[in-house]
């Protein structure tokens, strides 16, 4: 065994046994004698993190780099043009980041910008090459640049924008953001409302707005609502980008506005005299909030999506559940929050099958999380590794498609180490469809929630499957979507108030293959009884909230 790796080896133990100090000692050692490879940077940046070294970062990030580099000459490109060619950089760089590589792909990218290659478009594909790694912060730096150079350019602002719900304080960092970004972009175009017409004797209008409906992750929760609506008391309108053909149940009326300026499409809503608008995509990409920072319609709200402010003062109300309430939360809100029980939206699963526990059959227990990597907070993987390590011969499976890059996996691995988790106990795959992505869930016996930025959709798509889920009550209403997922399947032991209790409820459902199996089956059964589940109620829920807000902001007019 060459000397390398030995120290490799020595370093992995001391990890393992917890003897940070020699672990330190001996990564250092790797790295003098095999410089310029990326397994001993890997090494000693997990030895500096389990020392609190703070030198730890910019060694994972030398790791990244060193690794990146060989993965694109295995791939054939031409390490040398990377450094001096910015075109031939940027053509890498998307190369890798359409493979599903962002980690590799933020290699190419950074030196695309190094190379001169900084205009917007190469910014913007560089810091979501960051996000989608789980380096918030960082890509925050460079969608605060993105800002400064494209001052009068709206979209360029939302992407700092959505970056901030994965960085630390990101709530109270994105609801001060919000605000800048209103009074820079609506401030100029903010106009009164104008009375609707009196509600007596006609149906409410209500109008949604996002880029789709019928398809992507909206679909699931858009068509429930769609099809149950109450077609004698409202008259529902769609604006979609492009034509939507789809059967809905409420026969809405469907008005594309993807060719149309904010003002045309401002001109299009109040000539159908919309009563009540809703966002339904807040700042992500794609969002037309422009429209309703010229006041579109009487009242204004934001909904599914988002779930932060949009910083506008043309938005009346902002619809949340009850369950996620926190002191201090309308302080962060420029709308009204506008509470609903028992859950603000409905969700319509894709059919599937239960699946027994795996451990079952295998002995030992696999935990998984099927999150974008860009919800990876170290606190998370701090509290998970403190899992791992309670439950002796554990896995946790990372399913993404962004973990086929093998950098983002390694360096995830490099994280986890830091805590003292073996490398071998990690499972890493991308993505998959049909009967392959339902396998994955039968490959699993419990779920884990990130945190202080969750999971929704992923959340929901476990318990659909019987599998369950564990979640934290963080102290921000953003950081408790799970828990009216969660509670809402009839799981409220499975809702922690802190990472002590979030290990320690972890921990004792993973006590024994049966009780796994038990809590499997309760799962299966309480997801088909759950509030989100019954389409007409909540349904009827958002309804009464329409016309509790046309009340209230024109109670003359309802």
């Amino acid at each position: 065994m060459a000397a390398p790796e030995q120290d490799l080896l020595r370093t992995r133990n001391a990890l393992l046994t917890g003897k940070p100090a020699v672990a330190l000692h001996t990564a250092k050692a790797a790295v003098a004698k095999a410089p310029g490879t990326a397994e001993p940077l890997y090494w000693l940046a997990s030895a500096q993190a389990a020392n609190r070294d703070p030198a730890a970062a910019q060694t994972l990030n030398d790791a990244r780099l060193t690794h990146g580099l060989a993965v694109i000459r295995a791939i054939g490109g031409d390490a040398k043009r990377l450094t001096t060619e910015g075109e031939y950089a940027l053509q890498i760089g998307h190369r890798l980041y359409n493979a599903n590589y962002p980690a590799c792909a933020s290699v190419a990218f950074g030196l695309a910008v190094i190379a001169g290659r900084d205009e917007p478009q190469s910014l913007v594909s560089l810091g979501l090459a960051f996000l989608h790694q789980g380096r918030a912060e960082e890509a925050n730096n460079i969608f605060r640049a993105l800002s400064e150079a494209m001052p009068d350019s709206a979209p360029a602002q939302q992407f700092e924008l959505y970056s901030l719900f994965m960085v630390q304080d990101g709530v109270a960092r994105h609801a001060q953001a919000a605000r800048a970004w209103a009074e820079r972009f609506e401030t100029p175009v903010l106009t009164p409302a104008l009375p609707p017409a009196p509600l007596a004797g006609r149906r409410l209008r209500v109008g949604y707005v996002a880029p789709v409906f019928s398809s992507g992750q909206i679909r699931q929760f858009m068509a429930p609502l769609l099809d149950h609506h109450d077609t004698e008391r409202f008259e529902i309108f769609l604006y979609p980008n492009e034509a939507d053909t789809t059967d809905w149940g409420a026969a809405p009326t469907v008005r594309p506005i993807g060719a149309l300026k904010d003002d045309e499409a401002v001109a299009l809503i109040r000539q159908d005299q919309i009563d009540v608008l809703i966002d339904a995509w807040g700042h992500t990409s794609g969002s037309r909030l422009g429209i309703f920072a010229r006041r579109a319609a009487p009242v204004q709200a934001t909904w599914l999506n988002y779930q932060q402010t949009t910083g506008l003062r043309a938005m009346d109300f902002a619809i949340h559940s009850q369950s996620i309430l926190t002191p201090g939360m309308e302080a962060l809100f420029t709308e009204t929050v506008w509470p609903v029980e028992p859950i603000s939206a409905p969700f319509r699963a894709d059919p599937a099958t239960p699946s027994p526990a795996p451990s079952l059959a295998s002995g030992s227990v696999t935990f998984g999380s099927f999150i974008n990597p860009s919800k990876l907070s170290d606190e998370a993987v701090a509290g998970w590794s403190r899992l791992l390590l309670a439950v002796a011969g554990s896995r946790l499976l990372l399913k993404y498609r962004y973990f086929e890059d093998p950098v983002l996996a390694r360096a995830t691995t490099a994280r986890f180490a830091a805590h003292g988790v073996d490398p071998d106990r990690l499972v890493y795959e991308g993505h998959s469809q049909g009967d392959d992505y339902e396998q994955a869930f039968a490959r699993i016996d419990l779920s884990l929630d990130p945190s202080p930025c969750p999971g929704g959709t992923t959340t929901l798509e476990a318990l659909a499957r019987g599998v369950p889920v564990i979640t934290l009550r963080g102290p921000t209403f953003y950081s408790r979507i799970g828990v009216q997922l969660v509670e809402g399947a009839g799981l409220p032991d499975l809702v922690a108030d802190n990472w002590d209790d979030y290990v320690a409820k972890a921990a004792a459902a993973a006590a024994d293959p049966a009780s796994l199996q038990a809590l499997r089956d309760r799962t299966w059964e309480g997801f088909a009884k759950a509030s989100f589940r019954d389409e007409a109620l909540v349904t009827r829920t958002l309804e009464e909230a329409y016309l509790g807000m046309f009340a209230a902001k024109w109670p003359d007019q309802a």
